[in-house]
């Protein structure tokens, strides 16, 4: 490690404080700021928090630049062709992949504590027939830790452990009941001798009229798309865990926190974006038309899933997802939107336009359309996402509670309001 420094100056009072610069393992450095406000009685501005390194993590890195995204070390495109989604889950929560023991004895912890407690799942009742998933989800999720409250102890890591498990195990069986309470049918009890996967999809599908099959393609799809959107660092949404988690909140209200935070359009809601993007086109033959207006600097119209807040490269997810998105078509048939997205990829990998602004195709660019093939509506989009995300959110927050260093999460702020006045009456 090398010892570096920055020293900066203050022009008015011409004073210095030299700053400490932090190696990381990839990726840029960082440099350590905490005198900065002692010594100068200044504060970083930085909205955003578009140049600030909130955290030390080794959990997982992406570089926006080369379009590589790695969890524990090993590349995406590597994990998601040759793992499955829960040995992912393992190696994000321990670090390291599972062997066959580990996976056998892990596997079976997951799926044998699918079911919902009964009382939790008639909460489901008090929701209005026609209520979002998600805003379902955000109040069953806070409201678990009034069902475990056995295992909250925050400071304990098997009562971490066991809190993970349970989350990774009954989200599915969550996001499948709301959905099932939003359509007015009955909600299917999780099976264990099933993928995780492919339980999800029979929760979510099946009825007690008849007998569902699990179309191995489906179920291929699903773990696929779980794996790639498992984690992505120091989102919006995982930073909402780590910030509520660090008041000393249980696990549960600070997952609930992130399951609110990625409800918005920006973060999780991306995929069912391009979806409306998609049907807005219509056909192939409009495709110029529309290119035109996202190029026009005064038209409201954007392409989206294009371009990435991180990624200034092509994202290595989408890669992957185009690839799956090509199975699943070729088994559920021709979408007339699959055409004009590729079309549209076409455009953008060839244009000046979007050559110049790197606006690469992202992740969410197809997995709307992947959600579709598969009869997934697009309410439970968003949710699909959050079983996703869940190892994720967890593993970060594990990981903050673990740092002996932990502080409650307090930015600052540029205070722009009226100066000190007096009431006059």
């Amino acid at each position: 490690m090398i010892d570096r420094k920055v020293t900066l100056t203050d022009s008015l009072t011409g004073k210095s404080v030299e700053l400490p610069v932090l190696d990381a393992t990839y990726g840029d450095a960082v440099m350590d700021i905490g005198k900065l406000n002692k010594e100068f009685g200044l504060f970083t501005y930085d909205p955003g928090f578009v140049s600030t390194a909130s955290c030390e993590s080794a959990i997982t890195y992406l570089d926006g630049e080369k379009g590589e995204l790695m969890y524990r070390g090993y590349p995406i495109e590597q994990l998601a062709t040759k793992c499955s989604f829960l040995e992912v889950c393992y190696l994000l929560w321990n670090g390291e992949l599972p062997n066959k023991n580990e996976y056998i004895e892990f596997r079976n912890i997951i799926m044998h504590h699918t079911l919902m407690h009964e009382t939790l799942r008639m909460f489901l009742d008090g929701f209005r027939y026609d209520a979002h998933p998600m805003a379902m989800m955000t109040g069953i999720v806070g409201s678990m830790a009034s069902f475990y409250q056995d295992k909250l102890d925050i400071n304990d890591p098997e009562h971490r452990m066991i809190t993970a498990h349970r989350l990774i195990s009954k989200m599915p069986t969550i996001a499948a009941a709301c959905y099932k309470h939003s359509i007015g049918q009955p909600i299917m009890y999780p099976r264990n001798d099933l993928s995780y996967a492919g339980n999800f999809l029979h929760m979510m599908f099946a009825t007690p009229c008849k007998e569902y099959i699990i179309d191995p393609v489906a179920e291929e799809a699903i773990d696929v798309l779980l794996i790639l959107h498992a984690d992505h660092e120091q989102n919006a949404s995982t930073s909402t865990v780590r910030l509520a988690g660090s008041s000393g909140t249980n696990p549960f209200a600070a997952i609930a926190a992130g399951i609110a935070c990625l409800w918005g359009p920006a973060h999780g809601g991306a995929n069912e974006a391009v979806l409306k993007m998609l049907n807005q086109i219509g056909t192939v033959d409009n495709i110029d038309k529309f290119i035109a207006k996202a190029k026009d600097k005064d038209d409201p119209f954007r392409l989206m899933g294009f371009g990435h807040r991180v990624y200034k490269n092509f994202d290595p997810r989408a890669k992957l997802i185009k690839g799956i998105a090509d199975k699943v078509l070729a088994k559920y048939g021709d979408d007339p939107l699959m055409h004009i997205a590729i079309r549209l990829e076409e455009i953008a990998l060839k244009d000046q336009y979007f050559i110049e602004r790197k606006l690469y195709p992202n992740v969410d660019f197809y997995s709307g359309i992947i959600y579709k093939a598969l009869k997934i509506p697009v309410t439970m989009f968003t949710p699909m996402f959050v079983i996703a995300r869940t190892i994720g959110w967890i593993t970060h927050w594990n990981e903050m509670i673990s740092d002996p260093n932990l502080k409650i999460g307090r930015p600052r702020q540029r205070y722009i309001g009226p100066t000190e006045r007096d009431i006059k009456k």
